[in-house]
């Protein structure tokens, strides 16, 4: 199915900043409705902002991605006020450093549900929207941390390669439904949350020695990424599925 003139409607989480909040930006100007889902209810209002004042329609919505409640919540008043949601892109995450043996339970669990456990209950709650018209984009981000190896996060690596498997699998599932399912692995992107832990120096080495060895040796930036979501939330990126697109100055290599 080819969407021609279809409204798309589309749900970015952690749209209130950083890479969810250039998502949000680069789909307004893509001619979608966008709801801009945030823990914070005052960025994501402000992103919402940015796009009604300029011509496009968007809605701002504030729940807890780790709560079905929350979630269910938001959902309904997004289809409600813009309609069946056709694009997701499951983009809220948390990150925290420290040694392994120093990892609390309620550490590790916070962090699997607020990077994993989201992304089950976020796309099963717009997952209907999709299978009515046989036809949906869901876009996950994980990290490239998932595909290599680095000391001192590896609560945060595991719940992203986590995202890169249920991608695989929700794939393998939907795409007979005519809906398809990638995730995008950014490298060190600079979003707030980069800039926080770059001040905090939680990384073993500087930050510059990190994304100077790359073969693009800088940050990236967050309207990379957004990018990468337009391109596979088109009509052009049909026959691609279950694949992890690395927008990472080449680190992985």
């Amino acid at each position: 199915m080819e969407t021609g003139k279809m409204l798309k409607v589309a749900l970015v989480t952690g749209g209130g900043s950083g890479m969810g909040e250039a998502t949000s930006l680069r789909f307004a100007r893509e001619g979608m409705a966008v709801g801009v889902l945030d823990i914070n209810g005052e960025a994501a209002a402000a992103v919402a902002g940015v796009i009604r004042k300029t011509g496009g329609r968007a809605i701002d919505l504030r729940a807890d991605v780790s709560d079905k409640a929350q979630v269910a919540a938001a959902v309904s008043r997004l289809r409600e006020e813009l309609g069946p949601i056709t694009v997701l892109v499951n983009n809220a995450a948390i990150e925290e450093f420290g040694a392994f043996n120093e990892i609390t339970e309620d550490s590790w669990d916070r962090l699997m549900d607020v990077n994993l456990k989201s992304v089950y209950i976020v796309t099963q709650a717009v997952l209907p929207d999709m299978e009515a018209i046989s036809w949906g984009r869901i876009i996950n981000i994980s990290s490239y941390g998932a595909q290599l190896s680095a000391p001192y996060m590896s609560h945060y690596f595991a719940s992203k390669g986590g995202v890169i498997s249920l991608t695989r699998g929700l794939a393998a599932e939907l795409g007979a439904k005519g809906i398809t399912v990638n995730s995008i692995s950014p490298g060190f992107i600079d979003t707030p949350m980069s800039r926080r832990a770059i001040g905090e120096e939680q990384f073993p080495v500087a930050a510059e020695t990190i994304y100077g060895a790359y073969p693009i040796p800088r940050l990236g930036k967050p309207e990379e990424i957004a990018a990468a979501c337009a391109f596979l939330a088109s009509d052009d990126a049909a026959y691609i599925t279950a694949q992890t697109l690395g927008v990472n100055g080449g680190a992985t290599v």
